[in-house]
C-alpha cells in the first residue's frame, strides 16, 4: 500500500519554493539556507525535517531573547515582561520548581487556570527543566479534573483560585501531591532570583507538553507533544512567513515585532502556540486580558491600545466583532493578519471579513492537538476566491486521503483525513491501545475526520463523524449521552450538533425518559451540569417516546440530524 500512496492523486505534499524564483528558494531551503530542508529519521521512519532546527523549546526562547532583550513580551492587567525581565523570572521559577518541589525531567506539572502571564512563565519554567506542562481544561468540574490528574500523576499541581477550588469538597488530589495558587509560586520565585536552572538530559524527542483531548469512548485523552513536535511548528511558522516576505519581494530584513491576544485558552493548541511558539520564534508582544468571558468590546479595545496586529480566533468571535455597535470608533489600523483554525469559515463570513478588512490578509488551517495545529493551510486571495477550501500542506507535512480499507482513494473522492510530519504527536498518555488505533505502521496519523483534495488543495467533510464543534469547542456527544443515561429517570439518549447563527452549533438531547417519570427540562440540565463543563451542557432538549435503532441494534443519528436539518421532528419509530 506504501508504494501505491506515493503516486495516488489524493496525496498532498508542500509545493515547495519551487514556487518562488529558484535563486530565491535555494536562497531559503537549499544547502546551508536557514530553512535547509533533510530527510532524517523520526522516531524510526524517514521524514523531510528543517536541518538547523534549535534542540529544544528553552533553546529556541533563548536565541529569541537574546535578539530582542528589552521588546516588552507578556503584558497582563497588572504589569509587563520584557523578554529579558521574562527569562529572569522564568529561570527563577525553574529553580523553585526543582529545589523545593523537587521537578525533574520527565515529571509532569498540572495547570488549570485561566489565561495569564504568570501561566506563561510557568509553563517556560517547566519545560526550562524538562519537564512536562499538564494543561487541564479551565472549564472541567471537579470530577474530570481529578480524572485528568489521576491520569497523569502530577509532582506539582497549580492554578488559580477559582479553579483549584473545583479541587476540593471531596474531590481526591493524588497524595502527597502540593496544590499551590499561580500567584503564591510566582513569589515563592522571588527567593530564587539571579540562579541559573539545571540543565536537563533530554532530547528533542523529549515530552514536554500534554494537551487533553476528548475521544470518541468519551473519556479525555493526553496527547503528548514532544519538543520537536513544538519547534517544527514554528519552524515551518518562519519557513512561511520568509517565503511571503520573498513573494512580496520585501526586503530581506528581521520582520517587525508583532502582537497578539492571547484569548484562546492556553490549555488549547491555539493558546499553547501563543506562548510556547508565536512568542519564542518571532519578536513578539503577547497581551492577555483580564481573565473572564471574551468579549468583542475589550478586544477592539486591546487591539487599538497596544497596536495588535495579528488576530486570531474562531467564526463565532468573528461574527460578534463585525456585528458589534462600535466597531467603526477604534483604530484597527495595526491589524495585518486574520486567522483561525479549527472551524471552517462560513464563505459569508470571510466575504464580510474582507470587506471590512480588506488591507489584511485572512487566513485558515487544518490541524488538531495531536499535530500541534499543523496540517494545511490557506490565506490571502486564494482564502477569498475559495473560502470553503482549508488550504494546501504546510512545509514538512504530508496529507493523504483513505478509504475504509486504508488505501489511498482518487482526486476528489471523499474518504478519511490521513497526516505525517515531525509535529505528529508522540502518543496519548498511559494509552497504547488509543495511540495503537490512530497510527499506522509508518507513523501516518488517522484524524478520523473526512475531506477530500481537489486542485491541491484540503476540503473538510466533517471533523469526526459525530463531533460538535460549538464555538470553537470540540463536544464529543457520547460523553454527554454516557452522563445522561445515568440518570435514574432516562431510558435512551442521543447528542446531536444543531445549527446555531453565531456558535456554529450547539448540543442538542434527544431523552427517552422513564415511563411513569416526571422528568423536567431543568432537571436533565442540572444533572449534566453537575459532572459536565458548561459548553456540553444541552441548550436544546426534546423528550421522545423512542429512538430510532437498525435491525441490529445501531442508533440511527444520522437519521435524527437529517430531520433536525430539514426543520421536523424525525419519524418515531414503528411500535
Amino acid at each position: 500500500m506504501a508504494d501505491k500512496s506515493e503516486t495516488a492523486a489524493s496525496h498532498l505534499r508542500w509545493p515547495g519554493a519551487a514556487l518562488l524564483p529558484s535563486a530565491i528558494g535555494e536562497a531559503l531551503t537549499g544547502p546551508g539556507a536557514a530553512f535547509e530542508l533533510v530527510t532524517e529519521p523520526v522516531l524510526g521512519h524517514d521524514q523531510v525535517v528543517f536541518a538547523r532546527r534549535p534542540r529544544s523549546l528553552r533553546a529556541m526562547l533563548d536565541g529569541q531573547a537574546a535578539a530582542t532583550p528589552d521588546l516588552p513580551f507578556l503584558i497582563s492587567t497588572e504589569r509587563q515582561w520584557t523578554y529579558r525581565e521574562a527569562i529572569g523570572d522564568i529561570d527563577a521559577t525553574a529553580v523553585l520548581l526543582s529545589d523545593r518541589y523537587g521537578v525533574a525531567a520527565g515529571d509532569r506539572v498540572a495547570i488549570v487556570a485561566a489565561n495569564h502571564a504568570e501561566y506563561a512563565i510557568l509553563m517556560w519554567a517547566v519545560v526550562t527543566l524538562g519537564a512536562i506542562v499538564t494543561s487541564l481544561n479551565g472549564w472541567w468540574t471537579g470530577p474530570e479534573l481529578e480524572y485528568g490528574t489521576g491520569l497523569t500523576t502530577p509532582t506539582l499541581i497549580a492554578g488559580d483560585a477559582r479553579r483549584l477550588a473545583r479541587l476540593k469538597g471531596g474531590i481526591v488530589v493524588p497524595s502527597g501531591v502540593p496544590v499551590r495558587e499561580l500567584g503564591e509560586l510566582h513569589s515563592e520565585a522571588r527567593d530564587f532570583a539571579g540562579r541559573t536552572p539545571p540543565q536537563p538530559d533530554i532530547t528533542e524527542d523529549s515530552p514536554a507538553v500534554i494537551l487533553f483531548t476528548s475521544g470518541t469512548t468519551g473519556r479525555p485523552k493526553g496527547a503528548i507533544l514532544s519538543h520537536r513536535n513544538i519547534i517544527n511548528f514554528a519552524m515551518v511558522s518562519r519557513l512561511q512567513a520568509a517565503l511571503g516576505a520573498a513573494a512580496a519581494q520585501a526586503p530581506a530584513v528581521p520582520p517587525p515585532p508583532s502582537c497578539y491576544i492571547v484569548t484562546s485558552p492556553m490549555f488549547h493548541v491555539s493558546g499553547l502556540i501563543a506562548v510556547l511558539v508565536t512568542g519564542a520564534a518571532f519578536p513578539t508582544t503577547l497581551v492577555f486580558p483580564a481573565p473572564g468571558a471574551w468579549d468583542p468590546l475589550t478586544w477592539l479595545e486591546l487591539t487599538a491600545r497596544y497596536r495588535v496586529t495579528n488576530w486570531s480566533g474562531v467564526p463565532t468571535q468573528y461574527w460578534r466583532i463585525l456585528r458589534h455597535p462600535d466597531l467603526e470608533s477604534y483604530d484597527l489600523s495595526s491589524v495585518r493578519i486574520v486567522g483561525s483554525g479549527g472551524a471552517v469559515f462560513p464563505p459569508e463570513l470571510v466575504r464580510a471579513l474582507h470587506r471590512r478588512f480588506p488591507q489584511v490578509r485572512l487566513g485558515n488551517g487544518y490541524g488538531m492537538s495531536e499535530t500541534v495545529g499543523l496540517g494545511t493551510l490557506t490565506g490571502g486571495d486564494p482564502f477569498v476566491a475559495v473560502p470553503e477550501s482549508v488550504g494546501a500542506a504546510q512545509p514538512t507535512v504530508e496529507v493523504q486521503i483513505r478509504d475504509e480499507r486504508g488505501d489511498v482513494v482518487p482526486e476528489g473522492q471523499t474518504g478519511e483525513i490521513f497526516l505525517r510530519s515531525p509535529s505528529t504527536f508522540l502518543g496519548y498518555w498511559d494509552d497504547p491501545a488509543a495511540t495503537g488505533a490512530v497510527f499506522d505502521a509508518s507513523r501516518w496519523y488517522r484524524t478520523g475526520d473526512f475531506g477530500r483534495v481537489a486542485g491541491g488543495l484540503l476540503y473538510l467533510a466533517s471533523r469526526r463523524r459525530d463531533l460538535i464543534l460549538r464555538g470553537g469547542e470540540n463536544v464529543y456527544p457520547i460523553e454527554i449521552e454516557n452522563r445522561l443515561v445515568e440518570h435514574p429517570d432516562i431510558d435512551d439518549a442521543a447528542v446531536i450538533g444543531v445549527d446555531h447563527p453565531e456558535l456554529g452549533q450547539e448540543v442538542k438531547a434527544l431523552i427517552v425518559a422513564r415511563p411513569g417519570s416526571r422528568l423536567t427540562v431543568e432537571q436533565v440540565r442540572a444533572w449534566c451540569a453537575a459532572a459536565l463543563a458548561a459548553y456540553k451542557v444541552p441548550s436544546q432538549l426534546e423528550f421522545r417516546a423512542a429512538l430510532p435503532y437498525t435491525e441490529t441494534g445501531k442508533l440511527l443519528k444520522q437519521e435524527l440530524e437529517r430531520a433536525e436539518q430539514a426543520g421536523r421532528l424525525a419519524p418515531e419509530p414503528a411500535s
